[in-house]
């Protein structure tokens, strides 16, 4: 379904350019709609700009989300052997049974906002290479774990609320950030699920070594280098994503992390996705204005899961009960319009 190449990371890096584009027609006829409601003009804030991103990427000047889908990947990573996690990598299949019962905050958070949530482990009993010592994938297994997040993806859908689920995934996200973005490995690396200062110093130091290994990593090859499989997956997911025209929602660090390196490729490759939250990781905030995005929602969370995006999927859903359910002035027969 996605008609990408998937036969080398550099082939997909070239493959922005032909790529399904931003529908400006739809999003032209959605802007003007919003000119027309009753309401002074942009007092909507940022529910306007949704409703009109939403018209562009989905071809349709008044967009609706019948159907939403949230994917969340989980990896196994080989730096936890490093300590740089005060849980074992044990707790990620764990989790992912969790999920699979229904008992996480993300399963809750994707009933209340009315999607479908499938949860997609990743050879959990095969973890990446330590990365401070080897890539953490090759190019073969980085394309493997990109195709299967593009196959997870389902084409029919309105739009795709991406999470993750991994032990030590926040060292991994530090990592990629820093190597996209540049910077001392201490702007990036935070406490994750809770790591002490002795957790903290080794998270830095870990990540440091694999920066220092992997420093003639460019673009896409700083996934493979320095990524899990659900980072990955991700990439994959976004891709699939961009060939169907379905808008994305990211979750915080780890996901806008995992999708820094196709930032680095080309930031075409994000242009119809939004991040849905800003995480309370320090380098999140830092990272979603290296990739010039201004995050949907600021409550403190850090989490994962993609909790921050089901949220966002809420806010998303008023836009656009606001902008097709609305009044224009003709309609209501209020003058001003």
């Amino acid at each position: 379904m996605t008609d990408l190449p998937f036969d080398s990371l550099a082939a997909l890096a070239d493959s922005a350019p032909t790529l399904p584009g931003f529908d400006d027609g739809a999003a032209d006829a959605a802007r003007a709609r919003q000119d027309t409601l009753t309401k002074p003009p942009g007092s909507l804030g940022r529910l306007e700009e949704l409703a009109i991103f939403m018209a562009g990427w989905r071809g349709d000047p008044r967009p609706h989300v019948f159907d939403a889908q949230a994917l969340v990947f989980a990896g196994n990573h080989g730096i936890t052997a490093r300590g740089v996690s005060p849980f074992p990598p044990e707790v990620t299949a764990q989790m992912v049974a969790n999920f699979e019962r229904g008992g996480a905050a993300i399963n809750q958070l994707c009933r209340h906002a009315g999607a479908r949530l499938s949860v997609v482990p990743l050879e959990l009993d095969r973890p990446t290479a330590d990365f401070t010592e080897a890539p953490a994938m090759t190019e073969a297994e980085c394309l493997d774990a990109m195709r299967t997040g593009a196959e997870a993806v389902d084409p029919k859908c309105d739009v795709l609320i991406l999470g993750e689920m991994g032990i030590g995934n926040s060292t991994v996200s530090a990592a990629l950030a820093c190597a996209v973005c540049g910077g001392p490995a201490v702007d990036w690396v935070g406490r994750g699920t809770g790591a002490d200062d002795a957790g903290v110093a080794r998270k830095i130091a870990t990540v440091e070594a694999g920066l220092s290994r992997h420093a003639d990593a460019t673009g896409l090859a700083i996934l493979a280098a320095l990524g899990g499989r659900e980072q990955a997956a991700i990439c994959g997911a976004i891709l699939a994503a961009r060939v169907a025209r379905i808008p994305v929602l990211l979750d915080g660090f780890i996901c806008t992390a995992a999708a820094a390196p196709l930032f680095a490729a080309d930031p075409a490759f994000l242009a119809h996705a939004r991040v849905a939250h800003v995480s309370r990781e320090p380098g999140h905030a830092r990272l979603c204005a290296a990739i010039g995005q201004d995050p949907l929602l600021d409550l403190g969370m850090a989490l994962g899961e993609g909790t921050g995006a089901a949220l966002a999927l809420s806010l998303l859903r008023a836009a656009l009960e606001c902008h097709n359910g609305m009044a224009t002035f003709a309609e209501a027969g209020v003058a001003g319009g």
